[in-house]
């Protein structure tokens, strides 16, 4: 038995590796809200692409992707199917382009609270982060 959990070790370490969260934060939520969102650094180790296609959260009932898109004058979130991040590269979630969407969230996320979330990714699989929460509004991440 000691074998097998060993070699399964041995088969998920290198995928888990490959990508490194770095400045993960989310923003406080008021009192009532139902949303919130949440920012980081995406690094592939890998030779190869991969891509984040989703994330889950206990503190919420859907994490989504999004961006923001301008129509005319106007900007606009859209959900997306995820963020491809490239081979030996980087991707930045961040306040005013790609994040993440927290719906229906089961409380307000307050300033010094950390944000469980798991990671999705096509070939790293599930990855777990935790997101510390920095002031409501604030625009980078709370150690900065």
């Amino acid at each position: 038995m000691k074998y097998v959990l060993l070699a399964l070790m041995l088969v998920a370490g290198p995928a888990f590796s490959q990508v490194q969260i770095e400045n993960a934060w989310a923003r406080a939520t008021p009192p009532g809200a139902k949303t919130g969102a949440a920012y980081m650094v995406i690094h592939n180790k890998s030779a190869s692409p991969d891509r984040l296609m989703g994330a889950e959260s206990a503190l919420a009932a859907r994490v989504e992707t999004h961006v923001h898109i301008k129509e005319g004058e106007v900007m606009r979130m859209r959900e997306v199917k995820g963020f491809d991040i490239p081979a030996n590269g980087s991707f930045e979630l961040k306040p005013g382009g790609p994040h993440l969407m927290f719906v229906d969230i089961r409380k307000p996320f307050k300033e010094g609270e950390k944000i469980p979330v798991t990671l999705k990714f096509a070939k790293a699989g599930a990855v777990p982060v935790e997101f510390k929460v920095g002031r409501m509004g604030a625009a980078a991440h709370p150690m900065h």
